[in-house]
């Protein structure tokens, strides 16, 4: 792989687990609404482009928690799925994955993350979480 000849296969791997973990603890607390932490999932300078509105970016840890704290409560629960992710450096890596949206409506939010993840010293976070909706 390109880019990634600095890593054994095992690091690769870890870092593939790694942030394969982060797109399901995303979800999860995003369902339990514990905001604080999904925020600290991000970079500090990381964006966030929601599926329903994929022009519009909230860059920064702080702006990213205080837009989902601006969110009416509601009751929801995301299902991802065919994670990939890819190792780049042993600093980057980038993931796809599949995504469904529950929130009570008839006809669940059907979509993808394309998400950019990088090494901090918190461990690894997304640098950007791109969401699409693939059905409107």
């Amino acid at each position: 792989m390109t880019g990634t000849l600095d890593l054994t296969a095992d690091e690769r791997r870890a870092a593939e687990a790694d942030c394969a973990r982060l797109v399901a603890l995303y979800a999860n607390l995003n369902d339990a609404a514990r905001w604080d932490e999904v925020a600290a999932l991000y970079a500090e300078d990381g964006v966030m482009f929601r599926p329903t509105a994929p022009d519009a970016g909230v860059a920064g840890r702080e702006a990213i928690l205080a837009a989902f704290k601006s969110r009416p409560a509601r009751t929801t629960r995301h299902v991802c799925s065919n994670v990939v992710i890819d190792v780049e450096t042993p600093t980057t890596a980038r993931g796809t994955s599949a995504m469904l949206l529950f929130t009570g409506d008839p006809a669940p939010l059907v979509g993808s993350f394309h998400d950019r993840f990088v090494l901090t010293a918190e461990g690894w976070r997304f640098a950007e979480r791109r969401g699409s909706l693939t059905f409107k």
